[in-house]
């Protein structure tokens, strides 16, 4: 067991700066969303989860993750803190237990659930054009009306699991 190497006030401090909305990866894609003429909301209260962006006229919002905080799958910044294991990963698993939770109440109130992960910025055009077909669904295989839950912008549908499709919206 690895032992922390900052006495527990400086450990303190150092999580006291950690930012949970505008941090710089969240910035930088509205910044990018923006100067391809989205226009959005920011963390909206009544939305499950405080989406970090949402763009009500394409009914989607965009969750920017930090690969740390909510455990990106593969990722190296994805690493377990070698001490106080006991607190880190029920903390962790709590973090992506509460993701999906809310990801699944968006989706089951229609809307179109994207999550940007803070290591896809790097690649940050390829990344924005992805995204701008995913919000205005133009890529979807399926009517707008029927379209499956997305779980990711930078994955390819094989790497997630659909779940259950939430029925149409009556349109009376």
């Amino acid at each position: 067991v690895a032992l922390d190497t900052v006495s527990p006030e400086k450990r303190s401090e150092i999580m006291r700066l950690i930012r949970g909305k505008d941090t710089l990866p969240e910035k930088a894609l509205r910044s990018l969303l923006h100067r391809r003429g989205f226009r959005f909301r920011l963390h909206d209260r009544t939305l499950p989860g405080k989406p970090d962006i949402v763009l009500p006229k394409h009914r989607a919002v965009v969750f920017v993750h930090g690969c740390f905080w909510h455990r990106h799958p593969g990722c190296p910044r994805n690493r377990t803190p070698a001490s106080r294991q006991d607190y880190w990963v029920p903390k962790f698993e709590r973090t992506v237990q509460r993701d999906q939770q809310n990801q699944r109440k968006l989706r089951l109130l229609g809307w179109n659930v994207l999550t940007v992960w803070e290591c896809e910025l790097k690649e940050a055009d390829a990344l924005v054009d992805k995204l701008a077909k995913l919000i205005r669904r133009e890529s979807a295989p399926y009517p707008a009306t029927d379209l499956p839950p997305l779980a990711a912008v930078a994955e390819e549908p094989g790497d997630y699991e659909l779940e259950e499709k939430p029925p149409p919206p009556d349109n009376d």
